[in-house]
């Protein structure tokens, strides 16, 4: 398969103050000021996860992390999933979900995959092999669904 980005797997240890800051500043610009949702984006999570990041030309487009089982879900979980507005259309939606998926896997194995997906997102996440797994619930005041990836 060929990438568009640059694609970035690392530890939060192994985060520079600069890939940080980018990835935080990302995820304010789309899930506080798009999205307007007041949230404490910051929820210590991070610390324990692994962090997917996809460049393209220096600037960061897209970012996922992989969070370890136990931690949010039973199961291993992609979360934090965002493609900056300057990505969308690009296919770097598409380009994030299968490297996060590989990722995941190298690291978990062929192992059950949770998402908290927003509803509007639904179809898209279904062409991956996620099925709704929750009743529709209110986060930030956007509709959510629990999806959930069977191992193949």
């Amino acid at each position: 398969m060929d990438y568009q980005l640059d694609w970035r797997f690392q530890t939060f240890e192994e985060l520079t103050n600069t890939a940080l800051y980018d990835i935080l500043r990302l995820r304010s610009e789309v899930f506080v000021l798009e999205q307007r949702c007041c949230f404490l984006d910051m929820d210590n999570k991070d610390q324990q996860c692994h962090h997917l990041s996809g460049y393209r030309h220096g600037k960061l487009l897209a970012f996922a992390r992989i969070v370890p089982p136990g931690l949010s879900y039973e199961y291993p979980a992609i979360g934090r999933i965002v493609v900056s507005a300057q990505g969308r259309g690009a296919g770097y939606g598409v380009e994030l979900l299968n490297m996060s998926i590989q990722k995941l896997e190298e690291l978990y194995g062929k192992v059950p995959i949770r998402i908290g997906a927003q509803l509007y997102l639904k179809r898209f996440y279904e062409s991956f092999g996620f099925r709704q797994s929750s009743e529709i619930y209110l986060e930030d005041e956007i509709e959510h669904i629990e999806m959930t990836r069977q191992n193949r």
